[in-house]
């Protein structure tokens, strides 16, 4: 089998190729170029940050307490039991 060449006039005799000017040797490889998807990445880390901002402020809310009795809200009928009297408290059954 022969060797196959690598365009045309590929003469790759004796001859070293040029060196860049640092003289580090290696392959030079052409940088990928940015696609769709490292556009959706893009938007998937905002859509987290975004995200995590919002749960900071939903936290600042309860001063970042995370107790149950803290994070109770009190309804309209807890509040009514407690500040009216109890002649006038009206229990409604379903």
């Amino acid at each position: 089998m022969s060797r196959q060449r690598s365009g045309r006039g590929a003469n790759t005799g004796s001859r070293t190729p040029a060196r860049p000017a640092g003289g580090a040797r290696g392959v030079y490889v052409q940088a990928p170029k940015s696609d769709i998807y490292v556009a959706l990445l893009g938007v998937a880390i905002g859509a987290m940050a975004l995200g995590c901002i919002l749960l900071l402020l939903v936290l600042n809310r309860y001063s970042f307490q995370t107790s149950v009795s803290a994070l109770t809200p009190r309804t309209g009928t807890a509040l009514a039991a407690t500040t009216a009297p109890a002649d006038k408290i009206v229990t409604v059954r379903l």
